[in-house]
């Protein structure tokens, strides 16, 4: 292997294979050990963090890091009704992450309410009749031939089901 000089980013560069972080330009680096490094691992452990119960209530939205203007930050979508219980458990969460990265890493959590209302819209064959878009349907009825006609339609109702 040679080594050459890169005057643009490091002194020294090894050819041939070599990792995806050495390859890296510095800024990106120091932004991914800065914040995704600390979002991606609370993501990874969310559930070991806030324990089941709240596992299944909230997760981590956003990391903002401290800066000279404000603290770390930790943004969690909480559902709609348990604000309460996040609020009660607020020091533990911040106890056990900082627990878990060693050092503080946050030092206010901020909650976001988000409704989990899943609204499953079901449509009755009776009232659609015919599933074509209008633009469609027009030039479909200009057709005169009938079994050109109905197969169209037919053709349209197959695909609106798949």
């Amino acid at each position: 292997m040679q080594s050459k000089n890169n005057t643009k980013q490091r002194n020294s560069v090894i050819q041939g294979l070599r990792s995806f972080r050495d390859t890296l330009p510095k800024n990106v680096k120091k932004i991914i050990n800065k914040k995704g490094h600390i979002y991606s691992e609370t993501l990874n452990n969310w559930k070991y963090i806030v324990g089941e119960k709240l596992f299944k209530i909230c997760y981590p939205k956003s990391f903002k890091n401290s800066n000279r203007f404000g603290v770390s930050t930790l943004l969690v979508m909480v559902k709609r009704g348990h604000e309460v219980d996040m609020e009660y458990s607020k020091k533990d969460i911040m106890d056990k992450m900082n627990s878990f990265f060693g050092y503080s890493v946050v030092e206010k959590l901020k909650f976001i309410s988000f409704d989990d209302d899943q609204n499953i819209f079901t449509s009755d064959d009776n009232t659609e009749k015919n599933v074509t878009i209008k633009k469609y349907q027009t030039k479909i009825n200009d057709i005169k031939n009938d079994k050109i006609k109905k197969s169209l339609i037919e053709l349209t109702k197959v695909f609106k089901q798949k």
